[in-house]
């Protein structure tokens, strides 16, 4: 597997993503600047977490608009798998690769602490074998209350998109204690606020991200 990591002004956890990748995993895992288009021969883009452009304007609006970003827009439309974990979140909803908004906590404060999610929908490339399974990891944000018009989570929720929820309540406020989508033509895009880096490897204290990388590289 061959893995392009995008990273922008302010992302501050493709370090993480790239050690999971490249050293846990054993996949090729390769940094993209935002100014750059993606290589050739990528088998998935992840899109890392972190504040792109400061949060300047609103989170992911900036970002949304880099160079690399039609080339992953085009990648994730031909059905190759795209992650997008925290940052990279509001990123895909920004620029309209998944559906909804991350706002404002509703408690105004930003969050860090290890929550438990549960593994929700249909299978997507991050969740192959685990549907069903609970999963402890943490968050860091301010900006993670999910959102989306009721019929639009209707719709995620009939048809299988809503990959990650909250196990015993959301800690932000999102709705129906969304904690990641995906969406694509095969559900191959797929955005969540957790950070699975950071709980991938024992020597953290948990190492059930490993299982989504895992799942992705395989």
């Amino acid at each position: 597997m061959n893995v392009g990591i995008v990273t922008f002004p302010g992302s501050n956890c493709d370090h993480d993503v790239y050690h999971v990748v490249k050293h846990a995993c054993g996949a090729e895992a390769h940094y993209v600047w935002h100014k750059d288009r993606l290589p050739a021969g990528l088998d998935a883009v992840i899109l890392p977490g972190g504040f792109s452009y400061g949060d300047y304007l609103r989170c992911g609006a900036l970002a949304r608009f880099s160079p690399v970003m039609e080339d992953v827009v085009a990648f994730a439309r031909g059905g190759g798998p795209v992650l997008g974990i925290c940052n990279g979140f509001q990123i895909l909803c920004e620029s309209g690769l998944l559906p909804g908004v991350l706002m404002r906590n509703a408690s105004l404060k930003f969050i860090c602490e290890d929550v438990r999610v549960a593994v929700t929908g249909h299978e997507t490339p991050l969740t192959r074998g685990l549907v069903g399974k609970t999963l402890r990891m943490p968050v860091a944000h301010a900006e993670g209350n999910y959102f989306a018009d009721p019929e639009t989570l209707d719709r995620l929720e009939g048809e299988g998109l809503v990959a990650f929820k909250y196990a015993g309540g959301a800690p932000n406020g999102s709705s129906r204690d969304i904690a990641g989508v995906s969406g694509g033509p095969r559900r191959n895009v797929v955005g969540l606020m957790p950070h699975p880096e950071r709980a991938a490897e024992a020597i953290l204290g948990c190492d059930d991200g490993i299982a989504l990388f895992r799942s992705l590289l395989g």
